[in-house]
C-alpha cells in the first residue's frame, strides 16, 4: 500500500520562502522519478518540478531559478524549497510519481502567497 503525505504549506508573504515535504511509504520512492504538482483555483493541475532516482531535476519554466526539488532516500522524503514566492504560486501542492499514479494522490498541502 503506497501512501504519499504532503506537509509544510501555509501562508507566506510575497518574496518569502517555504519548504514543503512529501513523505512516501513503500518501495515506490526508490524506483520512480518523483515530482511536485500544483493546482491553483480554476486551473488544471500542472507539473512543477521532478527528480529522477539518479538525482536529475527538471522544472517548469515559471519556477525555474526559484524552486529546488530534492530527495532524502533514508527518510523516503522529497522536498520542494520555494523561494521568491509570488501570488501566482498560490495553489495546493501535491507529490506523486512521473507519470503520476492516480490512486496515489494525497490530500496535498495548501500554499498561499499573500500580503
Amino acid at each position: 500500500q503506497v501512501q504519499l503525505v504532503e506537509s509544510g504549506g501555509g501562508l507566506v508573504q510575497p518574496g518569502g520562502s517555504l519548504r514543503v515535504s512529501c513523505a512516501a511509504s513503500g518501495s515506490i520512492f526508490s524506483w520512480y522519478a518523483m515530482a511536485w504538482y500544483r493546482q491553483a483555483p480554476g486551473k488544471q493541475r500542472e507539473l512543477v518540478a521532478s527528480i529522477t532516482s539518479g538525482g536529475i531535476t527538471n522544472y517548469a519554466g515559471s519556477v525555474k531559478g526559484r524552486f529546488t526539488i530534492s530527495r532524502d532516500y533514508p527518510k523516503n522524503t522529497v522536498y520542494l524549497q520555494m523561494n521568491s514566492l509570488n501570488p501566482e504560486d498560490t495553489a495546493v501542492y501535491y507529490c506523486n510519481t512521473v507519470p503520476p499514479i492516480n490512486r496515489n494522490w494525497g490530500q496535498g498541502t495548501q500554499v498561499t502567497v499573500s500580503s
